[in-house]
């Protein structure tokens, strides 16, 4: 823009032509103040390694260096980088000071000849003036920008080999995991494995598991029975994900959870917790059967409800409310009983489709009719089945 008001000045095409060159001539001071400032900031690296090195060997210095000679090396580190410095602040001064205040001195300098030859009108005189004011105060803004740009450059050499080989690594370990996380497992592969588990709560003395073992293979149908307080929900905490074992190791298709990560953990094993862990929220009965699936929901997402609760023996009660699944249920909402609260939940375990699900206690409000026919819609839609049940 000032070059465009120049051209219309006292100047010319000529006056414009300068501030170009000039412009030139500042990128120019640009890269060389790059290439000094990545120098001085080697040297300044190569002090805080070199200071850290002789902390660390410090002792060792002590014993084999002579005493007059201990600062021999910081010396000579601190004489390359004051020298690096001073050339730094050299181009800096440069950059910020004499080249807008030189092309100014330029500037007017011209405006000047044109008005001692008497070659200009006053009109044209005032717009190469503002022409070269304008110039001015975009160079001092350039000046700035190319400092700060040129910190940005630097720092960014420092961190990009870094970044890269971690992104890499990152995509490709992630790519390749999820890639074999989402294929199906063959009946009998061994698909979750714990070797010697143990668990205790904070407040007991006693552990509530100790040296469990236990493999779960593919296609597998288990039922874990025992008294109350024997640690069965425990174990399905363990299992699922909420809770870490003290010690011992527990993998799920070959990884630990640090490996697989929470997300991808709790996408392969899944559960309907007892009735008191579990909750209905004050949204539609959709959106409660689908919380642990995807929202919005999909035209083939609903129908898939419909069809799971339909064989939880849900239908009667799908039809009763005037909304259907877009009914809103909860405390505020269509009011659920105890059974039908137990089959939300386990509906809502059936449609994340997991690897393995687990039921803990979910069949114990059920009345016998009931019961046979969620019985039977679980095992006809789930390979891996851990159900935990009072004997």
């Amino acid at each position: 823009m000032a070059a465009a008001v120049l051209s219309m000045g006292s100047g010319g095409w000529l006056h414009a032509g300068l501030l170009l060159v000039w412009t030139s001539l500042a990128l120019l001071i640009g890269l060389t103040y790059l290439s000094k400032r990545r120098h001085w900031m080697e040297q300044r690296m190569s002090i805080t390694n070199d200071l850290v090195e002789c902390m660390v060997g410090h002792r060792t210095r002590l014993a084999q260096e002579p005493r007059e000679h201990w600062h021999d090396a910081e010396d000579r580190s601190l004489e390359y980088y004051f020298r690096s410095s001073k050339q730094m602040d050299r181009i800096a001064v440069l950059l910020s000071t004499l080249l807008p205040r030189g092309w100014l001195v330029i500037g007017i300098a011209g405006l000047a000849l044109n008005f001692v030859r008497g070659n200009s009108s006053t009109g044209l005189l005032a717009v190469g003036l503002g022409g070269v004011l304008l110039a001015y105060s975009a160079l001092r803004r350039m000046a700035a920008g190319i400092s700060q740009l040129t910190d940005a450059f630097i720092a960014w050499q420092q961190v990009a080999l870094i970044f890269h080989s971690g992104a890499l690594k990152n995509t490709k370990s992630e790519s390749t995991l999820v890639s074999g996380l989402n294929g199906s497992l063959e009946t009998g592969e061994v698909l979750l494995d714990g070797r010697d588990l143990t668990f205790r709560y904070s407040d007991r003395t006693e552990a509530v598991i100790s040296g469990c073992d236990l493999r779960i293979r593919s296609g597998n149908k288990l039922l874990i029975e025992g008294p109350s307080g024997g640690g069965k929900s425990t174990l399905a905490s363990l299992l699922v994900g909420l809770r870490q074992p003290d010690s011992g190791l527990l993998l799920l298709r070959g990884f630990d959870r640090r490996t697989l990560g929470d997300a991808n953990w709790r996408r392969l094993v899944v559960s309907a917790p007892q009735f008191h862990e579990n909750h209905v929220l004050s949204e539609t009965f959709a959106f409660n059967l689908l919380m642990g699936r995807r929202w919005p929901a999909r035209l083939e997402d609903l129908e898939e409800c419909e069809s799971v609760c339909r064989d939880l023996g849900l239908g009667d009660l799908i039809d009763r409310m005037p909304a259907g699944l877009n009914q809103m249920i909860g405390e505020t909402g269509w009011q659920l009983s105890h059974g039908e609260r137990s089959r939300l939940y386990i509906a809502r375990a059936l449609l994340q489709h997991a690897d393995l699900v687990l039921l803990d206690e979910s069949f114990a409000a059920l009345d016998p009719e009931n019961l046979r026919r969620a019985l039977t819609c679980v095992l006809n839609r789930v390979q891996t089945l851990v159900v935990i049940a009072h004997p």
